[in-house]
């Protein structure tokens, strides 16, 4: 139970932290987005809440990358990304058909760290003309990974943990 509530509480957390610290809890959030399953299920969550727990946390993870983006000169790109994947998200609590996250995929976190990624490296005061001049590169390398990986966690249901295990022979 413990665990639960620990992990229920980064999932809460984290994202209040992107508006402050939008390199390290944007990364630190998109960790433990992708581990939280493997943790809360075996901890005795069931898998129907933990659904809405985590597109709940996800929610709240895309709100605060918006109000993050608000100022500044992607917003653009954030709202329309923050719109499309919210829809999604509201077909699939009402449905729970998860065909509705492919179609409607989460772009808005992917573009969001790869921008905070080139802001932290290479400067917040050039990370706009950059992301302007590599945006289709951009855009294809988004677009390419998040269709592959709605598919993959809603389509194919294909557990990650246990395909890697038995890829190395666990």
């Amino acid at each position: 139970m413990v665990r639960i509530v620990v992990v229920v509480a980064l999932k809460v957390l984290l994202p209040l932290l992107i508006l402050r610290f939008p390199f390290a809890a944007g990364w630190a959030n998109f960790v433990l987005d992708s581990v939280d399953g493997d943790i809360l299920m075996p901890a005795g969550l069931p898998e129907s809440t933990y659904q809405v727990i985590d597109k709940v946390t996800d929610w709240l993870t895309y709100v605060c990358i918006l109000i993050w983006a608000w100022r500044g000169p992607i917003r653009k790109e954030i709202a329309v990304t923050f719109v499309l994947r919210s829809v999604g998200q509201a077909l699939f609590l009402v449905t729970r058909n998860e065909l509705w996250l492919f179609f409607f995929p989460n772009l808005i976190e992917p573009l969001f760290l790869v921008y905070v990624t080139i802001g932290r490296l290479k400067g917040w005061d050039r990370v706009h003309g950059i992301y302007r001049r590599r945006a289709v590169v951009i855009w294809v390398f988004i677009l390419l990974y998040k269709l592959q990986d709605e598919w993959v966690t809603h389509v194919g249901n294909v557990d990650r943990s246990e395909f890697l295990g038995r890829l190395l022979g666990r």
